[in-house]
């Protein structure tokens, strides 16, 4: 089967199709990267991309069923991060075929991982307000500026960059949509320390760094459509019920150095039993059902105002999962629930909350306790027996603030639902219409 006049195959058919392939394909014994590529370019990685983007053009729970599918034969699944979420459908829906032949194609078999470069000290939730500049120079665009909150940077070989390329047009209109090679001078990442010890978030700084004209996506001042198609996805992705972009195992791109490692090394009989949700890994909660096991062990499980929150919390996340369904079999029939992405997003922020707040009823004090270095982490387990769910619990609570903002904040995603599902005004402002070099600038 081709990429461009492969036939597409649902359900069933395509659960059994994928079982043949894996019996004639898998081999623990091929590198990461040469598993990934045979993956990647049969369509599996990414089945929810178009065949023409090494996909299958299947829905997103047609795509679960192939990640569990995967995981349920013991092959080594897809890989995983911001360039199968993100970069992948938004190059499919506005790169040309040369992009997306260059670009996609390096990220469904895992060559390179990407980051989002997004997000400014001064454009957070006002993201059409960024400053950053790209300036053409002959066939090179010039790169100056700042991003925050990049997840991953530091492991990134590519970047999905929002730069201003025309202040003299408004804010919306005048921004374009980047591939950004992040190994280059001029560019340089700092982690960010967050209050759970870990560093998951970058500062990243441009100077003079520089983008070819080949790796504009969408077209010149057009980024702001592109974009809008990055941030469904990861609003869709992020959301309960949502299909989730991380990956298991091995990680992709060039700094990891594990493309060149055996394949069969990443999978551990536990994984290749368990059919897995694509999703965040621990900082993405699963349901109810690992904080009843928690609550069963200390001993807390009779309590009515734990069992309460558990069943909420479960309720939760069956109407986050048929939510899921609903739009799934309006898409089907070719129609669309407007909002149901931010919804998702909103419900995800929720559940987020109510799991820090009612895992940590149940772990009481020693869920109090956390580790910020190797040394603390190995002195607490021994504190703990070796029991691990309480330190999970501990660093998911210190987690929980930050899905409410990343992606868009609540406060964002209600505009929108307001704005765009119900056909409510827009907050007045003349930002639409006035030049973005004529607009105020914070002090």
């Amino acid at each position: 089967m081709t990429k461009v006049d492969a036939e597409i195959v649902t359900g069933e058919a395509l659960v059994a199709e994928l079982q043949q392939w894996l019996k004639e394909n898998w081999d623990p014994d091929l590198t990461v990267g040469d598993w990934w590529e045979r993956l990647g370019t049969a369509g599996w990685s990414a089945p929810t991309l178009p065949v023409s983007a090494f996909g299958r053009g299947v829905s997103r729970v047609d795509s679960v069923r192939v990640a569990n599918e995967i995981a349920r034969f013991g092959a080594l699944g897809a890989p995983g991060g911001l360039g199968l979420l993100l970069a992948a459908p938004t190059i499919a829906t506005h790169g040309t075929q040369e992009q997306i032949d260059t670009y996609v194609r390096d990220i469904v078999t895992g060559k390179q991982a990407w980051c989002q470069l997004f997000s400014e000290p001064g454009a957070g939730s006002d993201l059409a307000g960024l400053t950053t500049r790209a300036m053409l120079d002959g066939d090179e665009w010039v790169v100056n500026g700042q991003k925050v909150w990049t997840s991953g940077a530091q492991m990134a070989d590519m970047g999905m960059l929002l730069a201003r390329t025309n202040v003299d047009v408004p804010k919306h209109q005048g921004i374009t949509w980047f591939a950004l090679d992040m190994h280059q001078p001029g560019i340089d990442v700092r982690p960010l320390r967050e209050m759970s010890g870990s560093a998951l978030f970058n500062e990243v700084f441009f100077t003079d760094a520089h983008a070819g004209a080949g790796a504009v996506i969408g077209g010149v001042n057009n980024g702001w459509s592109a974009a809008n198609t990055t941030l469904a996805n990861e609003r869709a992705g992020l959301g309960a019920g949502g299909g989730g972009g991380g990956g298991f195992g091995a990680m992709p791109g060039t700094i990891g150095k594990q493309l060149s490692r055996r394949a069969g090394d990443f999978i551990t009989p536990a994984e290749a039993a368990e059919p897995r949700r694509r999703g965040a890994g621990m900082m993405r909660p699963s349901g109810a059902g690992q904080l009843t096991r928690l609550a069963k062990s200390k001993g807390v499980i009779g309590d009515p105002v734990i069992r309460q929150g558990l069943a909420r919390l479960h309720t939760m996340n069956e109407v986050a999962r048929y939510n899921a369904e609903r739009l799934k079999a309006v898409r089907e029939s070719g129609g669309d629930i407007p909002g149901m992405a931010n919804i998702a997003k909103l419900t995800m922020s929720d559940i987020m909350r109510l799991t820090r707040d009612l895992g940590l009823s149940i772990t009481g004090v020693d869920g109090t306790l956390h580790a910020y270095d190797e040394e603390g982490r190995q002195t607490l387990e021994k504190v703990r027996g070796g029991d691990f769910s309480v330190a999970m619990m501990t660093g998911l609570s210190l987690y929980a603030q930050a899905p409410p903002i990343y992606g868009g904040t609540d406060q964002i995603q209600r505009n929108i639902i307001g704005e765009r599902a119900l056909g409510l005004p827009k907050e007045p402002g003349d930002d639409r219409v006035v030049p973005f070099s004529e607009l105020p600038k914070n002090g």
